[in-house]
């Protein structure tokens, strides 16, 4: 499993908002049992609700997501099947995000 993969989200529940989640765990630390993920919200979910610093846009497949991080959870592996694509390209979003909701800067 790669940082910054994006699968679908295995939730009946919570996939029409979120369709999609991205991994955001270090590959260093591969042998634990979950994984740490963050949440895409349809733009037009969110799109009066988004902190411009914590809640990035993102793009994927030519269409924008928000990054929802105050959602940052852990979720068991074996539930993220086939990855379906990476936004490694748009990590420093990811990363500045984190950095926001710890560090608030």
């Amino acid at each position: 499993m790669a940082q910054f993969e994006i699968y679908r989200n295995p939730s009946q529940k919570t996939k029409e908002a979120f369709p999609y989640i991205v991994d955001i765990q270090h590959s260093i630390i591969n042998d634990l049992a979950t994984r740490l993920i963050i949440p895409l919200a349809n733009a037009e979910v969110l799109s009066n609700q988004a902190m411009k610093k914590l809640t990035p846009l993102i793009e994927y497949n030519d269409r924008k997501y928000f990054l929802v991080t105050p959602q940052l959870t852990s979720m068991p592996k074996r539930l993220l099947k086939q990855p379906l694509g990476t936004i490694e390209l748009q990590r420093h979003h990811i990363i500045d995000a984190l950095d926001f909701a710890i560090t608030g800067i």
